[in-house]
């Protein structure tokens, strides 16, 4: 298939397309003489689903070089769950049949192209832990005035200490747990109730999602891909006896355009069912802040589980909008939250909550809305068992995105010639994205996944 012709659109401006585009142009088939690539990314806009006051460029927080500063003309990559995510990369992620291919590729990714320096790539712990609040929680701004005169006083049990905690006695606390001295970030004396080790840096890595996706677009396109954002695609038209793939078209600046293609690949996250409605790619809105900490902490990932106590903060109910200027309930019986934490090697860490389903999923990722009382309860709650990422830290980032669920689903569509998918991934997209945009390129130019195999993955099995 080395010698043919092939204009390839791939649709979605996320870390699966962006990947997928990246690996066509590193396959030994592809030639920019024959074949033509090109990705259509819905958005014009990266900044949607962050609150106006958020931080927009996270390459900011890193050395000026170095970092993967965003592109002007790629505004709107990596605008929904591949800039918001947590970013954790594992061996032990799933599907199984496609996990170890894309941990190796994340690794040689970075090796090859600086990815420490560029993308925050770096090996990891991942450990689940157990705890309960040291005190109630979140910044003085979020919390109530009983709230904040329990703190200032000092006389709620298990005040915060801020920067003054003896570490000393955190140590001990840690040790007498079983959790590494280096997790000292934690509030381990006065919160910390268990803790068990999940990964370590033998099969666990993490990456800055956005920096990383936006990485992989330009070097894409310094291989001859032509990125087009602002380009809404409304149809994939087939031949007149629906077996191929002959043009895409799309909307862009209120004009309608049609683009030949011989190949598409659908790589449109949580919208790919609008494309392909026999695809069965479902959307949940995830909410998540980004905190600056006075110190850089040590690298975990943290799965918690933290026991709320009656009086503290009520969490906005998964199927109610929240609000900010209504007055906080406290809670009247204990409530377990498992909000999760990964610590960036650019003095930040990021915090995640629940899925919601209160908010439809909207045209594109620009209008993505946030819900700011989802974020103050992720920051009440994180906030309530670390100094660092509590009253210590400063908000740097309240921001919403939608998972795309239900797959991943990567291959050939419906015996359609040229018209592949890649969607679907749920929470493992950042993980499982080099290995998707891997055996999509066999796909498309081989013919045949051949890195890995597609097992449960295949859509044909949807039929």
């Amino acid at each position: 298939m080395a010698g043919l012709q092939k204009d390839i659109t791939i649709v979605g401006g996320g870390i699966i397309g962006c990947c997928a585009a990246y690996f066509l142009t590193r396959h030994p088939a592809y030639s920019a003489d024959t074949h033509r690539i090109t990705l259509l990314e819905a958005s014009s806009s990266s900044s949607g689903g962050r609150t106006a006051d958020s931080l927009q460029d996270p390459a900011s927080l890193l050395p000026p070089e170095p970092a993967s500063k965003r592109n002007p003309a790629h505004e709107g990559i990596a605008g929904g769950a591949s800039g918001k995510a947590g970013g954790l990369l594992a061996l032990w992620a799933f599907p199984q049949n496609i996990v170890p291919l894309s941990f190796r590729l994340h690794d040689e990714l970075a090796k090859e192209h600086g990815g420490d320096t560029k993308w925050g790539y770096r090996r990891c712990y991942a450990s689940q832990c157990a705890a309960s609040p040291g005190f109630t929680g979140g910044k003085d701004e979020d919390m109530t005035a009983a709230d904040n005169a329990q703190s200032r006083d000092g006389n709620e049990e298990g005040a915060s200490k801020g920067l003054h905690k003896d570490h000393k006695k955190s140590a001990k606390a840690l040790k007498r747990l079983g959790a590494p001295e280096d997790l000292d970030w934690l509030d381990a004396e006065k919160s910390l109730g268990g803790y068990d080790n999940m990964g370590t840096p033998e099969n666990t890595a993490q990456v800055h999602p956005e920096l990383f996706t936006r990485a992989m677009a330009q070097m894409a396109e310094d291989r001859g891909v032509k990125i087009v954002t602002g380009a809404k695609v409304t149809a994939i038209n087939k031949s007149s006896d629906g077996k191929s793939v002959v043009s895409v078209a799309y909307e862009k600046d209120g004009k309608q355009e049609s683009l030949p293609t011989t190949d598409c690949v659908v790589a449109a996250g949580p919208w790919t069912s609008k494309l392909l409605p026999r695809i069965p790619v479902t959307a949940s809105r995830a909410h998540s802040v980004v905190i600056k900490t006075p110190r850089t902490v040590s690298p975990y990932a943290l799965f918690t589980a933290i026991n709320l106590p009656s009086g503290f903060p009520s969490p906005t109910p998964e199927d109610r909008p929240g609000s900010t200027t209504q007055t906080r309930q406290a809670l009247r019986r204990m409530q377990i939250v498992e909000p999760e934490i990964y610590a960036r090697p650019d003095g930040t860490a990021y915090a995640c909550g629940p899925t919601d389903q209160t908010a439809p999923l909207p045209a594109t990722n620009a209008e993505v809305e946030v819900d700011e009382a989802r974020c103050r309860d992720i920051l009440d709650q994180v906030g309530s068992i670390s100094d660092d990422l509590g009253r210590d830290g400063r908000v740097l980032a309240r921001q919403a995105c939608y998972l795309p669920q239900g797959g991943p689903f990567i291959g050939e569509v419906g015996g359609t010639q040229g018209l592949t998918v890649a969607a679907g991934h749920t929470c493992w997209g950042i993980q499982n994205a080099p290995g998707t945009g891997k055996l999509i390129s066999e796909i498309v130019l081989d013919g045949v996944a051949k890195s890995a195999k597609l097992g449960g993955c295949d859509p044909s099995r949807l039929t």
